[in-house]
């Protein structure tokens, strides 16, 4: 392995990042994407967003993708998007294709108890009914991130999901 490939980070997305169009906004390119399921975990909605969590489950898995080959830029736009509510972990993935176990980084939620997860988050209904809105509110948040001279940090990358994308938190 060379000295650059120790750099890239292969990442399990399961929500909206599954969406090619979506990754093209936030890394301005499209890696190599791979279908994977991650065992021991739940996906859920979350009440009054547009956007799915994911925390840990015995008897759980959650089919998504991983984007291969991410920069240390593009895993920090990534980290821009998810905002603070979500915790960047490493985890052990299956590929559909063949089987092969292997490790990646994801974004969990962090309150494993909250109230407002509840039912299967639905890719394809989030596509149909959702993906305009997201994608909108996801390159709002890419250009902030771009110019870090105006100052946002993660709370402010997430008080624009909340406000665009689901209910904003109360102070």
């Amino acid at each position: 392995m060379s000295r650059s490939d120790a750099l890239l980070h292969n990442v399990f997305v399961y929500g909206s990042f599954q969406e090619p169009d979506i990754v093209n906004i936030m890394l301005e390119r499209i890696p190599e994407i791979i279908s994977v399921t991650l065992p021991g975990f739940k996906r859920f909605r979350l009440k009054g967003r547009l956007y799915p969590c994911v925390v840990p489950s015995e008897a759980g898995e959650v089919h998504g993708k991983v984007l291969m080959g991410l920069t240390d830029k593009e895993l920090a736009s990534l980290d821009a998007v998810e905002g603070n509510e979500y915790e960047r972990v490493t985890v052990e993935v299956v590929r559909t294709d063949n089987s092969e176990k292997f490790t990646v980084k994801t974004y969990l939620w962090i309150n494993k108890d909250d109230p407002d997860m509840y039912g299967e988050w639905d890719f394809e209904e989030w596509k149909r009914l959702h993906m305009p809105k997201f994608m909108k509110t996801i390159k709002q948040i890419i250009e902030l991130h771009k110019n870090p001279h105006q100052g946002k940090g993660l709370d402010d990358y997430t008080q624009i999901i909340h406000e665009n994308l689901g209910d904003a938190p109360s102070s």
